[in-house]
């Protein structure tokens, strides 16, 4: 299975705060493309990685790595 990995969205959080909206803040990313979610499930081993001299392409310097199947909430 294609790696997976998740973060939360710090700049999505502070929007939604400031516009009072709920808007989702979790980003998971797969070869396929980003998808967005309130809640992931994830069914099988997993890591969390921290790397703030190697940030994800999209900022994130902490994220979890998985290749188990991811469960969204809710579902794309």
């Amino acid at each position: 299975m294609a790696l997976t990995r998740i973060h939360v969205n710090q700049h999505v959080i502070a929007r939604s705060r400031k516009a009072g909206t709920n808007d989702p803040v979790l980003t998971v990313k797969t070869s396929k493309g980003n998808t967005y979610a309130h809640a992931v499930a994830i069914h099988g081993p997993s890591r969390v990685v921290y790397a703030p001299c190697k940030p994800l392409a999209c900022g994130a310097r902490v994220w979890v790595e998985t290749t188990a199947p991811v469960e969204l909430d809710p579902p794309a």
